[in-house]
């Protein structure tokens, strides 16, 4: 699954801003502050970083981060306080305007697949829900995850060495002691959120959450 296209990227990640904006629309005031899956963000935190980095071009991506003194949190807190609207009805409104962009900081397309799932996700599921993705993009998004280091937002040091095998795919990524479940939940715990390690099962499971810990 190398070699993908931006074009390919953004239709998946298009619809599932505008699915995110969907689910938020109905959501009442007050369950906006609730935690997200992002240790130390709120939902209306995450979705103030969508939108932030929906409007993140390259060349804004290097003088923000130059202005954060090239520090990643920092640049990415410095864009959640700029987006966070005084009241959720002003962020969702701003992520409805960004739902249909193509701006994309300097990184490969995979990383806007990663973004769409796993912070849809960060939002949805401490609100009792999920979403529905894709498979092919999920697993595209996977694959990146599992070879890109961790200080670069990847998660190859959580998962090298183990064979992630998907249950409800035909998708195996990397080699070693299995770890089993579905698709989406791969992803997620490869991108550190434990919330997802009950979903999984296999021998790798273990030494998955300790490295998680």
């Amino acid at each position: 699954m190398s070699g993908v296209r931006t074009s390919d990227v953004w239709p998946v990640v298009h619809a599932e801003r505008q699915a995110l904006v969907s689910f938020l629309e109905p959501l009442a005031e007050e369950r906006w502050a609730t935690p997200s899956l992002c240790e130390g963000w709120s939902v209306h935190d995450v979705v103030a970083h969508l939108v932030d980095t929906a409007r993140t071009t390259r060349r804004r991506f290097v003088v923000g981060l130059a202005a954060a003194r090239f520090d990643f949190d920092r640049q990415n807190a410095k864009g959640v306080a700029r987006e966070r609207g005084a009241t959720p009805a002003i962020t969702l409104e701003r992520l409805r305007a960004v739902t249909g962009l193509t701006a994309s900081p300097p990184a490969a397309p995979e990383t806007r697949l990663v973004e769409a799932v796993v912070h849809g996700e960060d939002v949805r599921v401490p609100l009792g829900a999920t979403g529905h993705y894709p498979h092919q993009a999920v697993e595209r998004a996977l694959r990146y995850q599992a070879r890109t280091s961790v200080s670069f937002g990847g998660g190859r040091q959580h998962v090298v060495g183990l064979a992630l095998e998907a249950d409800d795919a035909d998708v195996v990524v990397g080699s070693g002691p299995a770890v089993r479940g579905p698709l989406t939940s791969l992803l997620l715990v490869a991108s550190g959120r434990r919330s997802h390690l009950p979903h999984l099962s296999g021998p790798g499971v273990v030494e998955l959450e300790r490295r998680l810990s």
